[in-house]
């Protein structure tokens, strides 16, 4: 799998009593993967007999609440990525033609989250995200577009993820770190040095939540 940089691959072990697989990185469509390839791993672990995915990404902030560093559940999504990974024959053998998106991030395992946070005493702002192709930033026009339209987040993953893992009948939760203000929101140019950076930043933060949230969402299957 080719890699964004600060991505690193596998693994399969236990956190909090509760078995996991945990895939850092992704195969980004940027990158000219084919759909198929970018939702393989949420396909294959499906198939093993997962019940619920924590997705996490880093993302731009559009909202002009939040600030580099927040972490923000994720309450839906705007797919802005011109594909979807459904397009074609459906298998019937993995979820319905037409699976319903309106819970695609589940209230509970949501719930989950906030309650978590809360007992470490970490901020935990709630948003929607829009999923753009990428690999180029959005321009300032893009960005005000997306305000418009209802969007609080920007990034170039994760809806494709969540999209497959729903027909499967997979239940969904995911956070954003907002590892820099999406273009125009304040002055200067994006850097990809500086998103690594917040996100090392903010990973000690993210971690532990990660490792209360799992056994939390494995309470609520």
């Amino acid at each position: 799998m080719a890699l964004c940089p600060g991505q690193s691959g596998k693994d399969l072990g236990e956190i909090g009593g509760v078995g996991v697989a945990v895939q850092s990185g992704r195969a980004h469509l940027y990158e000219g993967h084919p759909m198929e390839k970018a939702v393989f791993a949420v396909r294959t672990l499906g198939k093993l007999g997962v019940k619920a995915m924590i997705f996490t990404n880093a993302a731009g902030g559009i909202n002009l609440a939040y600030s580099e560093g927040a972490l923000v559940l994720i309450s839906d999504h705007i797919n802005l990525q011109g594909a979807n990974p459904l397009v074609g024959p459906n298998d019937d053998s993995l979820g319905p033609r037409f699976p319903d998106m309106t819970d695609a991030y589940d209230p509970a395992l949501r719930a989950a989250a906030r309650e978590v946070a809360a007992g470490l005493g970490v901020p935990l702002a709630e948003g929607v995200y829009a999923g753009l192709l990428g690999p180029s930033y959005e321009t300032p026009a893009e960005i005000r577009y997306l305000r418009v339209i209802g969007a609080d987040l920007v990034g170039m993953s994760t809806v494709p993820e969540v999209i497959a893992a729903r027909h499967m009948g997979i239940r969904c939760v995911a956070i954003s770190c907002v590892t820099n203000m999406a273009a125009g929101v304040k002055p200067g140019k994006l850097d990809h040095e500086d998103v690594l950076l917040t996100g090392s930043r903010v990973r000690g933060t993210l971690v532990a939540l990660l490792e209360g949230l799992v056994p939390a969402v494995a309470a609520r299957l």
